[in-house]
This record gives C-alpha cells, sequence and structure tokens, in this order.
C-alpha cells in the first residue's frame, strides 16, 4: 500500500508539479495516457490485427491518398523548418546551451507550440507503417521502423511536456529539414512511380539520417562540459543513448543496402533493362538481347525464331 501512495506521490509531481503548465491543456499533453494508447493500438494493428486482417484481401490502392499525404508532410517539416530559424537560431539560439523560457510572453509561448505542432507530426508519421499494412509490405514493418516512430512519439511528448524550447528544439529542427527532403522524394516516386528507380539521391537521404543522429547526439554531448548551463541534465540519460542506438541501427542499415549488397554486373544491368521495355533473353546465344533479327525489334514488330527446337516469342 506504501509502494502504491509513493508510486501515485510521484505521478503527480512529475505529471503536475515540474510539467510546463503553459501546454498542459493541449490536446494529448495533459496526462501520458491517451498518447501511450495510440502507441498501443498503432503496435498492435501494425504487428498483429493489420497483418491478420489483410491475410487473404488484396492490398489497398491508396496511391493517391499516399501522394497527398507526402505533400502534406513536405509543407508541414519546411513550415517547422522555417519556424525553427525565424524564433530560435535567428533570435540568438546557442548551439551549446540554451534554457527553455518558460514565461508566458509571445516569442517562448511560439516557440512551445512549434514543439507542440512537432509532436502531432510525429504522431502523423505513424501512418507511414499503417500504409504498408494495408498495401501488404509487411517486408517494410521492420524493427528499425516500428522503433524509431514509437520511440520518437514517447521522446517528443517528454520533450513538449516538461521542456518545449531551449536546446531540444534542434533536435526537431534539423529532423524536420530531414524530413522535407525524405517526404519529397517519396512525393516524386508517388507522383511519378517512374522516378522510383532513377532518382540517384535515394541513398543520400539514408546517408543524411545517419549525419543527423550523429549531430543531434553531438549537440547533446557538449551539455556535458556546461555545468552553468541550466538546461536540466537529466535528459541526456535518454536521449545520448536512443541517438547512439538509432545511428548505428541506421548505420547497419545503410551498410546493408548499399555497401555490402554488390552491384550488377553489367550484363545483369542490360538484361534488366530489356526486359523492363518488353524484351526477353531466352536464347544462350545472346542474339536476342543482340537484336539479332534483322532490325524487326527496332520496328516494334513481333517476331518469332527458332533455336534447337525451342520457339522464342519476342515482342518490344
Amino acid at each position: 500500500m506504501l509502494v502504491l501512495r509513493y508510486l501515485a506521490s510521484f505521478y503527480h509531481y512529475v505529471n503536475y508539479e515540474v510539467s510546463d503548465p503553459r501546454v498542459n491543456d493541449w490536446f494529448l499533453m495533459k496526462t501520458p495516457w491517451p498518447g501511450a494508447a495510440i502507441l498501443g493500438l498503432y503496435l498492435m494493428f501494425v504487428l498483429k490485427w493489420g497483418p491478420k486482417w489483410m491475410e487473404n484481401r488484396k492490398p489497398f490502392q491508396i496511391d493517391t491518398i499516399i501522394k497527398y499525404y507526402n505533400l502534406i508532410q513536405v509543407v508541414l517539416c519546411a513550415f517547422l523548418f522555417v519556424e525553427g530559424f525565424r524564433l530560435g537560431y535567428l533570435r540568438g539560439y546557442s548551439f551549446l546551451c540554451q534554457p527553455v523560457d518558460y514565461s508566458p510572453t509571445e516569442i517562448p509561448i511560439a516557440i512551445a507550440r512549434r514543439c507542440y505542432y512537432y509532436f502531432l507530426v510525429k504522431v502523423l508519421d505513424l501512418l507511414d507503417t499503417i500504409f504498408f499494412v494495408l498495401r501488404k509490405k509487411q517486408n517494410q514493418v521492420s524493427f528499425l521502423h516500428v522503433y524509431h516512430h514509437t520511440g520518437m512519439v514517447m521522446l517528443v511528448w517528454s520533450g513538449v511536456k516538461w521542456f518545449p524550447g531551449g536546446h531540444g528544439v534542434f533536435m526537431g529542427f534539423i529532423n524536420s529539414f530531414v524530413h522535407v527532403v525524405m517526404y519529397a522524394y517519396y512525393f516524386l516516386t508517388s507522383a511519378n512511380p517512374k522516378y522510383k528507380n532513377n532518382l540517384w539521391w535515394k541513398k543520400y537521404i539514408t546517408q543524411l539520417q545517419i549525419i543527423q543522429f550523429g549531430m543531434i547526439f553531438l549537440q547533446w554531448f557538449v551539455l556535458l562540459f556546461q555545468p552553468n548551463c541550466t538546461f536540466p541534465k537529466w535528459p541526456l540519460f535518454v536521449i545520448l543513448p536512443q541517438n547512439l542506438f538509432m545511428f548505428c541501427l541506421f548505420l547497419d542499415f545503410y551498410y546493408q543496402a548499399y555497401i555490402k549488397k554488390k552491384p550488377p554486373t553489367v550484363a545483369a544491368r542490360r538484361s534488366a533493362e530489356l526486359q523492363q521495355n518488353g524484351i526477353h533473353k531466352s536464347d544462350s546465344n545472346g542474339k536476342a538481347m543482340n537484336g539479332d533479327y534483322n532490325g524487326k525489334l527496332a520496328n516494334g514488330a513481333d517476331c518469332t525464331k527458332r533455336n534447337s527446337s525451342k520457339e522464342v516469342s519476342v515482342t518490344s
């Protein structure tokens, strides 16, 4: 019984006494339970309910929804990035030590609201995984993806609850820039699928994400050497390990996807290009790939060639 009283007292102290009273009346901010419920439903859907529900269904055709979703993300993240400049770093925000201004005046409240909007965008990000499930792309619902989205909602809610502004603004500032680039790529590929394999900057988005986690880690790490900085030090014990972990996860993903994976040979690339154009290599002597049909392939005609008693139909 004594333990329950202590826990209740601690919860009241943390949730009401030391939190920022300016944010308590904002949606999802009064207590952690609504946000926890959203994350609980999210995890159950993307890991259990959704795949089971989609098991015998065809993938949903939601390309138009995804296209506009990506565009909305670009606009929202660009707004947050610009506001970080306008309200923070153009007004002398420090990258080394920036305390939170809890005063109920115009600029501090505006900064707190931008931090809150950033939290809402992280909740909106959960739709990424839901779209994967509805399109039956469960292979993309990886540990890295789910862990990152879940952790960001929890981390940013905590930041808004206790220190909406100050040193923590940098994380949302740089992350918003990365998401502008990332969702711009997603928008281009969803608007026109032909860009999906032709946009050269895909792997550089992952590089940008890795750099982002490294910069955030260093920006928080310097607080250890700022004894006179009034920004609270306890978040370091959460944010530093979290960002180091994410840095390692994204680095491993990049290694597996772009370094360890061997590039295709010249012949394999040529074969893939021909197959995309409707030309299939079926002869061991490679004449189909060399276009040895008396010029008929170039003219777009249907051709039939016999080789070793096998009939091969090729349509340009």
